[in-house]
């Protein structure tokens, strides 16, 4: 089996989620997509012609999210017309998904030179979301509902944290290291190796840094939030009146009183962004001088409980270290995506991490989770920060809706 070697990462900077406050949200989904597929190709100078297949990952696949954006984007950069390009939907692991395919592809010598990325722009999926319907996993399909009610992702997390005994005093100073991180990295440059401006089709400058992060977070700041959630489980979702909350009784009867302990500090931001990875077979590396930085090593999937849905990414990473002949002691970088803290906060306790391996430039608490995007960011910085620490094995895995989680482990070639 062929080696699938990662030649190049970036995305663009994340920003605000919001339209009329973020710096993005003015712009068309393909737009960023187009950044970052045009980036690739200048820095590596692609023949695109010779680009077997673009995947991308994008959640909310409707209106300007919608059309297959990894094909349309790809147009819209430049790409010569025989670059294919699919786009997939798995929801916040999308953008693992993507760089797992792409390596399967080549690793079974189908393919030599693949993109795999993501674009998500939540400015533009909340701003036209319908506020009167209320957003349902199951997508309105009560026989599925019956059989695995699925609730609102806060109130899962709220009831995860319940389940677990994880109090909010725990999340908060996750939420608060993950701040404190990144803030280090943006101020020693630790992104810029990846971050790619955003122009506007004028030629200004949309965005040329992280818009999220809040250095001037302090713990005591975090414990004045309210939490977010409680309001959301106790919201009908259908004529009888059961709530989200009601929702995740019907498996875990004994969550009679949910802790509500995730607010706006210690869940993920909501932005906008987008990121591509360039992977390569071993042979079209060295026939066209590309240098690989990294190797798939193992990719997994696995899947959990739909009503907590938030729990997969411990047995992924458990199941991807299996298929890889490695021990989580070997790997020396860990990226979980903070969903919202407590997902981290379990994964580093399950799994007895050393923190200093975990998320170590701060995570979506702090910089956001453009949700299809998210997966191939998180993998371009633990690429980075492998080069930086001269380290060799990094894991990244997230929690996906449904109860979800993607994972894959790379190797930093010297």
């Amino acid at each position: 089996m062929s080696d699938a070697y990662i030649i190049d990462a970036c995305r663009t900077p994340r920003g605000i989620g919001k339209v009329g406050k973020g710096s993005l949200a003015h712009l068309h989904p393909q737009h960023l997509a187009r950044t970052v597929l045009a980036a690739l190709a200048e820095r590596n100078n692609l023949n695109t012609a010779e680009v077997d297949d673009v995947i991308w990952g994008t959640s909310s696949q409707r209106g300007a999210q919608g059309g297959d954006m990894g094909r349309m984007a790809a147009l819209d950069a430049g790409y010569d017309i025989r670059a294919s390009g699919v786009t997939l939907d798995r929801f916040c692991g999308s953008g693992i998904t993507t760089v797992n395919l792409a390596a399967a592809q080549i690793m079974s010598g189908m393919e030599d030179l693949v993109i795999a990325g993501g674009t998500e722009m939540m400015s533009y999926t909340s701003a036209t979301a319908d506020p009167k319907t209320p957003p349902m996993m199951d997508a309105g399909n009560l026989s599925l509902r019956k059989k695995h009610p699925q609730s609102q992702q806060g109130v899962c997390a709220d009831a995860i944290a319940t389940l677990e005994g994880i109090d909010r005093k725990a999340v908060d100073e996750l939420a608060l290291l993950s701040q404190q991180r990144a803030a280090k990295a943006i101020e020693e440059g630790r992104f810029n190796k990846s971050l790619v401006t955003v122009y506007n089709d004028d030629g200004s400058v949309a965005l040329d840094h992280e818009e999220f992060p809040r250095p001037q977070t302090t713990l005591e700041g975090l414990a004045s939030l309210k939490p977010s959630f409680e309001a959301w489980a106790g919201i009908p979702v259908d004529a009888e009146g059961t709530t989200y909350g009601d929702l995740i009784r019907k498996k875990y009867p004994q969550l009679t009183k949910i802790n509500h302990i995730h607010h706006a500090g210690n869940s993920s931001g909501v932005v906008d962004g987008a990121a591509a990875i360039l992977l390569a077979s071993k042979r079209y590396a060295e026939k066209n001088g590309l240098k690989p930085r990294a190797r798939i090593v193992a990719t997994a999937n696995m899947g959990d409980c739909p009503t907590l849905m938030l729990n997969a990414p411990v047995p992924a990473a458990k199941k991807v270290l299996e298929k890889a002949g490695l021990k989580v002691e070997d790997i020396d970088l860990f990226e979980i995506n903070e969903a919202f803290a407590v997902v981290a906060e379990k994964f580093i306790r399950d799994l007895n991490l050393d923190r200093e391996k975990v998320n170590v430039n701060g995570g979506a608490c702090a910089l956001g989770h453009p949700i299809g995007a998210t997966g191939s960011i998180l993998i371009g910085t633990v690429l980075d920060e492998l080069e930086r620490q001269d380290k060799r094995y990094g894991l990244v895995t997230m929690c996906a809706a449904g109860g979800m989680a993607p994972a894959v482990i790379i190797e930093r070639l010297k």
